[in-house]
């Protein structure tokens, strides 16, 4: 179980991130872009070489961040989430369902192609959350 940062950025990710790398060091644990995705995503070709996720082990803790799509716009100041790593499915759609109660559900909880199960929306008080499960490998 953990909680982590989620950043977002309008085109400047992998700059953002190779920026962190230099400062906490390390190495990228996961760097994918959105035309890695599977072809019914249907990326714009404008939106291939975005990063759809990267992410940077900084001591027990991970930095993780994407590019927002070029057709939604990036509040700054709205440009994170909280990332939540359960340590079961049953806990990771109680504690969504609780996160949502009162806000506002982005992505229900589903399987997703990266092998998670996966959830995000805003809270109550205006705060972002992921929920993220991914099952320990037998």
């Amino acid at each position: 179980m953990s909680l982590n940062i989620y950043l977002y950025f309008d085109g400047r990710c992998q700059e953002a991130f190779d920026y962190y790398k230099s400062v906490f060091g390390g190495e990228f644990d996961v760097v994918q872009k959105f035309g890695d995705g599977p072809p019914d995503m249907n990326v714009p070709p404008a939106d291939k070489d975005r990063i759809m996720h990267v992410s940077l082990a900084v001591g027990d803790t991970v930095l993780m961040g994407s590019d927002t799509p070029s057709a939604v716009p990036l509040s700054v100041g709205d440009n994170f989430s909280v990332s939540y790593a359960p340590p079961s499915r049953p806990e990771a759609d109680r504690v969504f369902n609780a996160l949502m109660e009162g806000g506002s559900i982005a992505m229900p909880m589903e399987d997703m192609f990266w092998g998670a199960y996966f959830g995000r929306g805003t809270d109550k008080f205006g705060i972002n959350w992921q929920v993220n499960f991914f099952a320990p490998e037998s």
